[in-house]
């Protein structure tokens, strides 16, 4: 088993449990392990591992993610691994002969969502990367994901699967906005601001004789004013404006 005193795991919630069924490489173990981690997901159980467990490879290609996460559980079954498991998807991209509920990862998620608010606990069934899971493992489990991806090409690797499917889950408890703007430490201008710029702005071009065209003046000040709108100064910006008309006013004066 793997794991540390180190151990610190990204979230205070226990989220969906993460099965690979027959992995070959412990360097694919290690990319999974580092996606789930990413997407603050923690409990990585194995079956049957071909080479064995621990693996250096798979610690190693983590980047330390194995250290901060519990120890890996190490099954013989399938059975076995999802035994304490209210409800499993299995992720398969070939259809079955089987009547299943099929999801994408972002129904799943949320599926998993409702299912986590109300005590059960879920899990995602990944298989051997060359042939992914068998039959009898994607008849133990309650629902299979399939990921919509090109169907020219619709070829992952473990690692990518499991990254795709754990931040669907991730998604599903984030509340980053979806667009922002980041200023720093300087307050957004205030429409006083703002104002006080527009005015000064317009009343300098005014006395240099900017508006040429009387009658387009209305129409020039007001695309001036969307533009300054659009650029969501800050106060800091709007005295920088206001320095550089200062700036250009003495250097007019000058001449």
């Amino acid at each position: 088993m793997t794991g540390t005193d180190k151990s610190i795991p990204i979230s205070a919630e226990t989220g969906p449990v993460v099965i690979l069924v027959d992995p070959q490489m412990g360097e694919n173990i290690g990319a999974a392990a580092r996606a789930m981690l990413n997407c603050g997901v923690t409990e990585l159980r194995l079956v049957n591992p071909r080479d064995g467990w621990p693996s250096d490879r798979a610690v190693s290609m983590s980047s330390g993610a194995l250290e901060r996460m519990p120890p890996v559980k190490v099954f013989n079954t399938t059975a076995e691994a999802i035994a304490d498991l209210h409800y499993v998807y299995a992720t398969t991209a070939r259809p079955r002969d089987m009547v299943k509920e099929v999801f994408t990862p972002r129904t799943a998620a949320e599926d998993m969502r409702v299912r986590h608010n109300r005590g059960e606990r879920v899990g995602m069934l990944y298989g051997a990367e060359r042939m992914g899971l068998v039959n009898e493992d994607v008849a133990l489990a309650s629902a299979v994901i399939t990921i919509p991806l090109n169907p020219g090409f619709s070829s992952l690797n473990l690692g990518q699967a499991v990254l795709l499917t754990c931040y669907e889950w991730l998604m599903t408890g984030d509340n980053t906005p979806g667009q922002q703007l980041v200023i720093g430490d300087t307050p957004p201008a205030t429409q006083g601001d703002m104002d006080a710029l527009y005015n000064r702005l317009e009343t300098e071009l005014e006395e240099r004789r900017f508006f040429r065209a009387p009658e387009m003046k209305p129409t020039v000040v007001r695309n001036l004013r969307a533009l300054l709108v659009r650029a969501q100064m800050t106060q800091q910006e709007v005295n920088t404006f206001h320095g550089i008309i200062s700036a250009l006013i003495g250097k007019k004066l000058q001449d």
